[in-house]
Parts: structure tokens; sequence; C-alpha cells
């Protein structure tokens, strides 16, 4: 047995939960979330928790186990709390401004770079310099998170660039003169 999977899930009072054979829905006061339980994969409620169980003891079923588990987990946070992701810019002049969905970055480039929000999340400029995503999803949170940071990854010599807040940037020594 998946020493993560036999866990139960705590769902709190706020989180209304359906579950049919192939699907879970979670809604709470931060949005609906839904997940595909794959075949060989049981979710039941009982006394408000979610147990996770295994039908067929194959090895595909194993790994499901404690992943689909720790995904409603997520999923409970997520409806329940929200998922959160800040950046932050490093360098002179490069800057980040919110125009409705979009997200244009200055980032030493030619040009702007003009970033298109979809509607699973909601990102916030407090600063020039710093960029909050947030939303229920925390897959959809981490995905729109890395793709700003992949826009202008933080470079190893000077740490110009986007990075997670509290991300470190291992330096590099640059070129020494020697005479």
């Amino acid at each position: 047995m998946s020493r993560i999977g036999k866990i139960p899930v705590a769902v709190p009072k706020e989180v209304k939960i359906n579950i049919q054979p192939s699907l879970v829905h979670l809604e709470g006061p931060k949005g609906k979330l839904d997940i595909t339980i794959p075949h060989g994969i049981k979710v039941e409620s009982k006394e408000g928790r979610l147990l996770v169980t295994r039908t067929v003891d194959t090895k595909q079923n194993r790994a499901n186990h404690g992943t689909i588990r720790a995904r409603l987990v997520n999923m409970v946070e997520g409806v329940t709390k929200g998922h959160r992701k800040d950046l932050e810019l490093q360098g002179v002049g490069f800057r980040a401004n919110l125009q409705g969905k979009k997200v244009i970055f200055n980032l030493g480039l030619s040009h702007p770079i003009e970033f298109d929000i979809p509607d699973t999340v909601k990102v916030a400029v407090t600063n020039q310099t710093a960029i909050t995503v947030e939303g229920a999803d925390n897959i959809a949170v981490g995905q729109i998170a890395a793709s700003m940071r992949a826009l202008k990854p933080a470079e190893p010599y000077k740490g110009k660039g986007v990075r997670y807040l509290g991300e470190v940037v291992k330096r590099k020594q640059g070129k020494s003169v020697t005479k």
C-alpha cells in the first residue's frame, strides 16, 4: 500500500464534493476544480474525508495511488486558500505593467514582450518589479509563473532577469584581466 496514498484527505465543511466513477469535482470559496480518476483508482467520501484506494495492484496503479491523493490535497487547498507564486524582476530598466488581460514585460530586449493571462489565474503587478500569480489550480499557477520566468531567466554573471521571490542565483566570476 502506498504510504502517501493511504492517508485520508481532510475536507473542510465549505468545500462541496461531487464524486463520479472517473471524476471528482470540488467547489469552494476560491473556485471549482475537477480531476479525472484513472482506471484502477477509487475515491470515496466518508465523514468529511476523501479516501483513495486502488482496486487493482498493478505497477501503474501503485504509482497513481499516491499521485491522485497528493493532487486531491492540492485541490482542497486551492479551493479553500488558493495557491500563489511571487516573481521579481532584477536589472536596470526591467519592468512589467498590467494592461487588461496582458502583462507587458520590458526585459532589456529591443521590443516589449506581451504575455497573455488565461482566465484560470489572476496576475497582479504590485510595483513594476514584483509580480504575483494566484489561482485555485496549483498546476496552472506554477505553469504560468514558470512561463513568465522563462522569458528571461536570471543569468549567472550579474543576476539580471525574472526569478521567483527568494530564489538564489548561483553567481559566476567574470573574466579576470591579467597583465
